[in-house]
């Protein structure tokens, strides 16, 4: 379930990408203090990435990323930067190490694999909800009305429905 779940959310991230031009994928948005669509998809790929890249060594450190100025300015690199993580998710589960330095203090957290596939999931969600925001009010953007809410939330308005 979380593997087909990551690349439904993904698959409707790059869906929306290849709506925009690189300038509406550039262009600040007031309401998000003038982030851009562009930086919050930049942010979600990297923080897969981060995952992908430091598997092998067990210890993650979200904080350790490129931060690569074409994934948020470039679309087609961006699409491309999904696709290539879409392709990544069949690694085994295996306990991982998560980093993190907090106040000048290093931490190390037990996780594993399929967690941090699960954080990394909603967070992804969380960004898609505010890209939503720079996204409401466009009459040529069309994204499913589930784009940027949590599975649960889904879930729930499933149950209230019946």
């Amino acid at each position: 379930m979380l593997i087909p779940a990551i690349h439904k959310t993904l698959n409707e991230l790059s869906g929306l990408v290849s709506q925009l031009s690189d300038d509406d994928y550039c262009c600040p948005c007031h309401d998000l203090s003038n982030a851009t669509i562009g930086e919050h998809t930049r942010h979600i790929i990297e923080m897969f990435q981060c995952l992908e890249n430091q598997y092998e060594t067990g210890v993650v450190n979200y904080d350790n990323r490129k931060r690569d100025y074409l994934i948020q300015t470039n679309t087609a690199f961006a699409k491309e930067c999904i696709d290539t993580i879409l392709s990544q998710f069949d690694k085994p589960n295996k306990n991982l190490q998560l980093q993190q330095i907090v106040d000048g203090e290093e931490l190390l957290i037990e996780s594993n694999y399929h967690r941090e596939l699960l954080y990394n999931l909603e967070h992804c969600i969380h960004h898609q909800a505010l890209i939503k925001v720079a996204i409401i009010q466009s009459k040529t953007i069309a994204i499913d009305a589930d784009f940027g809410v949590a599975r649960s939330t889904i879930e729930y308005r499933k149950q209230c429905a019946q």
